[in-house]
């Protein structure tokens, strides 16, 4: 029976590189807090802006309450000045704004306290840092097919099961502490105005802090979830990872191009100065070292060429073409070669070495 052969990376995803198994480098977590994507909760912002708004109202619905019924008091001792036939449009205009006035100067610090809390949970979750990205125009929200996908994707499931959740703790946290004062609660008409206000404001405080604690442990959960799942989402692949350094630290392959033509232009320059040496030490075989001695110039000997293998028995024929010596001497070849690069002074530790070397091509050529 025949096989079949088939190459499985026609099944893999187009341009995906492979599943986002590498932790997310700090280019990607940084670019993508510029494009304001982080993990937040805005379940937490609101569990800890209502618990702060019924926590401030327990301390301050005293001062609430007197404030409320002095300014009843005040409007009820001149509601006969309002009911005459000279009350005009006017007046009614001053005595709406001096009541929405006090009202206000009675309840802007619970909104006050409120508004830095949600400022102080948002920072304490994303730091600050300001973005537009997220307020660009984008055509893809408008595409319908992009909204389907949102609308049923994982997420959105989530955040359905939080919502119920949030209603059927709400159902059971208002059920719970209602059944034990109902029959206070039907019994409100036994009590003076004041006392039934006082009732109604222990209860609904009661409440929405019951309610804000539940929130606030889902937030939590929320919080943790969003996270776990905003890390997840940063992942990368093994291709993304590598396509980012090329992007940082530029193309290997276009580095290596460079480098190969820099090696190459070094190698020609190293040529056309070794005709200039004054002799050439050898491994034998393998490594070969010119150096060039002008007195003129330099204060010790220079390394004008030197190369290994190939360009060793190329340095070698370069210096029988210009009848320049070739000395054997494997230590110190070895030492120069290593130790020394391309138009360096040779180290004083070798001068003494060199200077033998010297002196024999020296006495050959007659230049003592």
């Amino acid at each position: 029976m025949p096989y079949l052969r088939y190459d499985l990376q026609l099944f893999a995803k187009e341009g995906s590189g492979g599943e986002k198994t590498e932790e997310p480098t700090s280019k990607k977590l940084e670019d993508a807090r510029k494009k304001g994507q982080v993990a937040k909760s805005q379940d937490l912002t609101m569990a800890v802006s209502l618990l702060a708004f019924f926590f401030m109202l327990r301390i301050y619905i005293g001062m609430l309450g007197n404030g409320l019924m002095a300014q009843f008091a005040t409007f009820y001792r001149h509601i006969s000045d309002y009911s005459n036939d000279e009350f005009t449009l006017n007046q009614a205009g001053v005595l709406l704004r001096d009541v929405v006035l006090q009202l206000f100067l009675l309840v802007w610090p619970l909104f006050l306290v409120s508004l830095l809390v949600v400022i102080i949970s948002l920072l304490a979750q994303v730091r600050w840092k300001v973005s537009f990205e997220p307020m660009k125009p984008d055509l893809n929200k408008f595409n319908p097919i992009n909204g389907a996908k949102r609308l049923f994707s994982k997420d959105k499931l989530v955040m359905l099961f939080m919502s119920i959740a949030k209603i059927i703790i709400i159902i059971f946290v208002v059920y719970d502490f209602i059944k034990d004062k109902w029959t206070l609660v039907l019994d409100m008409y036994q009590f003076s105005l004041s006392q039934a206000i006082a009732i109604i404001g222990d209860i609904i405080i009661n409440i929405g802090l019951c309610i804000s604690i539940f929130f606030f442990v889902i937030s939590v959960a929320d919080i943790l979830y969003q996270k776990w799942k905003f890390h997840q989402d940063m992942k990368m692949t093994k291709q993304e990872v590598k396509d980012e350094y090329k992007q940082a630290e530029g193309d290997p392959k276009v580095k290596g191009q460079q480098r190969q033509r820099m090696r190459q232009a070094s190698q020609r320059r190293m040529m056309q100065d070794l005709p200039n040496a004054d002799v050439v030490i050898t491994n034998p075989t393998h490594l070969a070292v010119a150096i060039q001695y002008d007195r003129d110039k330099y204060d010790a000997p220079v390394v004008v060429a030197k190369g290994a293998d190939y360009l060793a028995q190329k340095i070698k024929d370069v210096a029988r073409e210009h009848d320049i010596e070739i000395v054997e001497n494997k230590p110190l070849a070895r030492m120069l070669y290593h130790n020394v690069d391309l138009g360096e002074q040779i180290p004083p530790e070798l001068y003494q070495m060199v200077a033998e070397v010297l002196a024999y091509v020296y006495g050959i050529k007659g230049k003592l």
